[in-house]
């Protein structure tokens, strides 16, 4: 039987969120020049409400994108099952552009490898930054760590993390950790 445990929930989700905002405001001189980059699938959540935080709360309007790395994974071929790919749907230019990519959790860093790899695709970003909800310690394969991060759970390898959010059809937004 699995066991959950609720590591964050509503109104703090909230919180974070908005403190995430403050921090892209306050870390970027040129907010013209910066665009979001939700990781697809579950990133994008994320991404949306930070897109709509910024634009309601604080008037700044980033453009945002949506990126699949399916394709770009490092396990895309040694899974027994054949990984579906989501939509990319990037409507501007990233040349020249501050990029901070958007996921829900960091573990290993494979995602934001492959990530960092799809974006080549679309041109050369001036910077990328990585922003994650949950910035999981201990799982690291690779020397990646986020610029903006919401809540750092210390975590084993049994152990995952779920997002949940509404938009996704749960009744309210709830991160839980699970054995």
């Amino acid at each position: 039987m699995q066991k959950k445990r609720l590591i964050l929930s509503q109104p703090l989700l909230d919180i974070t969120i908005r403190r995430l905002c403050q921090e892209i405001i306050e870390n970027h001189d040129a907010l013209k020049e910066t665009v979001l980059m939700g990781l697809q699938p579950r990133g994008v959540f994320l991404a949306e409400r930070i897109q709509k935080t910024l634009k309601i709360e604080f008037g700044v309007d980033l453009k945002l994108g949506l990126l699949d790395a399916t394709f770009y994974r490092d396990d895309f071929k040694r899974k027994g099952n054949i990984l579906k790919p989501n939509s990319t749907k990037i409507n501007f230019i990233i040349e020249e552009k501050n990029v901070i990519l958007i996921d829900d959790v960091l573990a290993t860093g494979r995602m934001v490898r492959a990530a960092i790899d799809a974006m080549q695709a679309f041109g050369r970003p001036l910077k990328v930054e990585l922003l994650c909800l949950i910035n999981r310690k201990y799982n690291r394969d690779l020397p990646i760590q986020p610029d903006f991060s919401g809540m750092k759970v210390n975590t084993l390898d049994t152990q995952r993390v779920l997002v949940e959010w509404t938009e996704q059809g749960f009744d309210t937004d709830s991160i839980w950790l699970i054995d």
